[in-house]
């Protein structure tokens, strides 16, 4: 009786030839593999994507590295060399989408750009992610998480209200090519099953970061000024932000009128429901030193856990602030399955991130661990291009494909 195949994911039987290293585009990558996608990763011989080298590293592989590339197959090409530039053509002649995030025409430079790729395969959805997108000014200028948060307008807006603007603590500047890429790369499949033809995806980082700048923006728009800094705190919004405990600190979030109410009846101060100095959003935006020493007389006496639970009883949106390790490890993540044990081909079992998107109606695997270097060559060689095991051995003699 044979076993019944794996459902790997609504991408299943797509496949995508990656040239992408470091964070944006391998970010947009693994939410293909993630997704179930075949993820071919070209990297070249030697130390492969940069990330490999990036420490701590723990028996010759880097937390980096593995953070962004489960799931996908590692294939060591050397494109520099006729051979290897016409092994990485037959393969992107068998595939679905092509991911690059390259500074605007180096793979036009290497042979690999849209327009030579699609006299190949017409049907290849290809897409280029950059700084700042294949025009304009800047897009032949170097960019990196921080420079981009700079220049989106989102670091200004970050930080202590009379301190220094504060990057976020995520790279987000990069981690929003891991969205938009994809959401481009979908879209594109979709229309394919139409049209029967491919197009070219224009992924700038900084486009995303500003597209993600959203009401930020509006309020911009309305009232002709910057919008300021103001912490952990919201513009329009009050209470909303992180308050002081007994043992540490909490998060309350007040959004609506609704939650206003129940705010003050959590801190034991009913009659302020239907105070006039507070009983419009407007009203407490402008009085929020005195709304927030209100909030603040009341934590600052109790403990976190206690918090916690008077805000729950009272339906107040709040939360503790935990670390990475105590997020990854509390019951929600825990039943959501976020962190998972894969098998890594030197390492043995480690943990990893899950994925964060699920189907209710079937459940995919846990997902690869990410390749060493070159693991799958033999294999992508063999099996998707159909070479002989002595075309590869006389490849890898030749220094082609390690």
């Amino acid at each position: 009786m044979s076993e019944i195949e794996p459902w790997l994911g609504p991408l299943a039987g797509v496949r995508v030839i990656d040239f992408t290293r470091v964070l944006a585009g391998p970010a947009a990558s693994l939410a293909l593999a993630d997704l179930g996608a075949e993820v071919f990763k070209i990297e070249p011989p030697g130390t492969g994507d940069e990330t490999r080298t990036f420490p701590p590293i723990r028996d010759g592989e880097s937390h980096y590295y593995l953070a962004v590339n489960r799931g996908k197959k590692s294939i060591v090409v050397d494109l520099k060399s006729a051979e290897g530039l016409a092994l990485v053509k037959d393969l992107a002649a068998k595939c679905d989408v092509l991911v690059e995030n390259y500074r605007p025409g180096v793979m036009e430079r290497l042979g690999l750009g849209y327009e030579a790729i699609k006299a190949i395969n017409p049907r290849l959805i290809y897409c280029s992610i950059s700084g700042y997108g294949q025009t304009g000014p800047l897009r032949d200028r170097p960019s990196f998480d921080i420079v981009l948060q700079a220049m989106s307008g989102t670091l200004a807006m970050n930080g202590e209200r009379d301190g220094l603007p504060t990057k976020l603590g995520i790279p987000l500047g990069d981690l929003v090519g891991g969205i938009n890429g994809p959401i481009g790369i979908l879209s594109a499949l979709y229309e394919r099953e139409r049209t029967g033809t491919g197009r070219h995806i224009d992924i700038s980082l900084m486009d995303g970061l500003m597209g993600m700048l959203g009401y930020i923006a509006q309020l911009a728009f309305f009232t002709g000024q910057d919008p300021q800094r103001v912490g952990s705190q919201h513009p329009n919004l009050v209470p909303y932000g992180i308050f002081p405990a007994a043992d540490g600190s909490i998060v309350v979030a007040c959004l609506t009128p609704s939650f206003w109410s129940r705010v003050c009846r959590s801190i034991d101060r009913p009659e302020l429901c239907d105070d006039t100095r507070y009983d419009t959003l407007e009203k407490r935006r402008d009085a929020r030193e005195e709304v927030n020493a209100i909030v603040s007389a009341f934590t600052q006496d109790r403990t976190v856990d206690e918090l916690v639970a008077i805000f729950t009883e009272h339906e107040v949106p709040h939360a503790p602030i935990l670390g990475v390790t105590e997020a990854l490890t509390q019951p929600q993540a825990v039943a959501r399955q976020m962190v998972v044990e894969a098998q890594h081909a030197s390492l043995g079992p480690i943990p990893i991130v899950n994925r964060s998107i699920r189907f209710t109606d079937a459940e995919q695997p846990v997902p690869e661990a990410p390749p060493v270097l070159g693991q799958h060559t033999d294999s992508i060689l063999a099996d998707v291009l159909d070479l002989s095991l002595e075309r590869i051995a006389e490849l890898k003699a030749a220094g082609v494909v390690a």
